[in-house]
């Protein structure tokens, strides 16, 4: 039987260089909230990779499957993963993910992710965080504008479409400011007491990029790297 998770409103998928699209879309943490969440879209070929996957509509799934064959999954982050059966249990996608993550276990594993095994694609490379208690790893594509993927370590919000009035209301004064972040709530369960991540962080800005898209709110298109290093000086200032 195919998942039938719940579908949140969504946009339609949006290019953002040739065979990179998202979609923006959003879903309900709590019942008073309901937050942004985007999906990365690779194609390779005649095939599609779903970078952090979200469910949509009947219309635009037709879009999707407009643009190619669903053909891996892709999860960033071990707080993501609600949406991932039902691509592969539809589709026969593969499943691609860190081991190790205890808030979604399904479906099983297909290809570990990590730094050096060959991805779906080419010009590309899995940046490993190390020493956080549950797995996250982000994306990089070398090509055109050299685009960050990331699932919740790294946030952007240019704007709070697609949040609901409360959360609208709310994001400023939980930590999610309208700019590049450090996810705040994953910093503080990622982080095992007494120690900190910022090595990790810094060894991230080694990567060289442009564009970001992280799994909740914008797509930064350009000024990327400049936009994490402040984001990332702001985020352990305050530890200091």
């Amino acid at each position: 039987m195919t998942s039938s998770t719940p579908i949140y409103p969504h946009g339609n998928i949006e290019e953002i260089v040739e065979d990179i699209f998202m979609l923006r879309g959003s879903i309900k943490m709590n019942p008073l909230l309901r937050i942004t969440r985007n999906m990365g879209i690779i194609r390779n070929g005649d095939e599609l990779t779903l970078i952090n996957p979200v469910r949509v509509n009947t219309k635009v799934e037709a879009q999707l499957t407009a643009l190619g064959k669903i053909k891996h999954v892709m999860r960033l982050g071990a707080f993501h993963g609600v949406d991932d059966p039902y691509y592969v249990e539809k589709f026969g996608a593969l499943m691609w993910a860190q081991p190790g993550g205890t808030t979604y276990t399904e479906p099983k594993i297909d290809r570990q992710l990590d730094s050096i095994a060959p991805l779906p694609f080419e010009a590309s490379e899995i940046f490993e965080f190390a020493g956080t208690t549950q797995p996250e790893c982000a994306l990089l594509i070398k090509r055109d504008k050299r685009i960050l993927f990331t699932c919740d370590a790294i946030q952007n919000y240019g704007d709070y479409s697609y949040n609901n009035i409360p959360a609208k209301i709310l994001m400023p004064f939980i930590g999610f400011p309208r700019e590049t972040i450090v996810g705040p709530i994953w910093l503080k369960y990622q982080t095992p007491e007494g120690e900190t991540l910022e090595p990790e962080f810094r060894r991230l800005l080694g990567l060289r990029f442009d564009s970001l898209l992280a799994a909740h709110g914008t797509l930064l298109a350009s000024g990327a790297h400049a936009a994490v290093e402040r984001a990332v000086d702001k985020a352990f200032e305050l530890k200091k």
